[in-house]
């Protein structure tokens, strides 16, 4: 959770309730007890996490709707349903970055924040097919995944990648054509995102700069889903010991759907 974007650990914590597949089980029951309990843990991981929540629940509500009469029936059931999900996490992917490359033309020059599998897709499909980018990464600390992003995109063939601090987004944003990120969920009218998304796109407001999200429709929550920010450990913004001060380290931040231009799904662009 604290090093791959969204979808792909919606992804990884779908295949690993297969694990309990391979176990024996006295009753239907039992199977079922087990798999809610797991299914839990993993949700309770993370609940802020949009796509694993509703990822969980389906997979879960599945097994339990089908009321099977047999424990290998329960497991096809949870098969089925934990496949079903995962290619609909990775198609819905798939079709966001190829929505999104619409709006990424040749010669564009970009800024992205942190680390999207969504949005490295989009920059991808957008080189194959001949277009040539330049990209800027913030650093997103503090686990530093722009880092991650920036020494992928380097190894493409037609982008120029560059590595800036979070706070030289502001000094380098008069030369961008558009930030595009990825994005947690949107809930109503906030974006919650990587923390630094909300600054980044309250200075590309000020400059003129628009602000595109890419991700899944069922990121898109209208209710149902209270979102809870996730506070990590201290460690991760200062290794020596914090004496005489506390150190806050939230995962996310909220950014206002106005500061947005649009958010870019498999399904639809929402404009705001």
């Amino acid at each position: 959770m604290q090093t791959h974007s969204s979808s792909v650990v919606a992804v990884k914590a779908a295949e690993a309730l297969l694990a309990l597949t391979d176990r024996e089980y006295p009753t239907v029951e039992e199977y079922v007890r087990t798999l809610e309990r797991n299914s839990h843990a993993l949700r309770r991981a993370n609940p802020s996490h949009a796509s694993l929540q509703t990822t969980q629940r389906e997979i879960l509500s599945t097994v339990e709707d089908a009321d099977a009469d047999s424990v290998e029936a329960a497991k096809e059931t949870t098969r089925d349903a934990v496949e079903s999900v995962v290619d609909r996490v990775e198609s819905a992917k798939e079709r966001a970055a190829e929505r999104a490359v619409e709006y990424l033309e040749d010669g564009t020059t970009l800024l992205t924040h942190d680390y999207s599998s969504t949005v490295l897709e989009a920059i991808e499909r957008t080189v194959e097919a001949g277009a040539e980018l330049e990209v800027y990464c913030t650093e997103a600390r503090p686990r530093y995944l722009g880092r991650k992003m920036v020494r992928t995109l380097a190894e493409l063939d037609g982008v120029e990648a560059h590595l800036i601090v979070d706070g030289a987004a502001g000094h380098f944003l008069p030369e961008i054509d558009q930030v595009v990120v990825g994005m947690d969920c949107i809930v109503e009218d906030t974006l919650y995102n990587r923390i630094g998304t909300y600054p980044l796109a309250a200075t590309a407001a000020d400059t003129d700069v628009p602000v595109r999200v890419v991700g899944a429709e069922a990121k898109v929550v209208t209710g149902g889903f209270a979102f809870e920010n996730e506070h990590r450990s201290a460690s991760e913004v200062i290794r020596e010991p914090a004496d005489g001060f506390a150190v806050e380290n939230p995962a996310y931040d909220a950014t206002p759907t106005d500061l947005l231009d649009a958010a870019i799904t498999d399904e639809r662009v929402h404009e705001f």
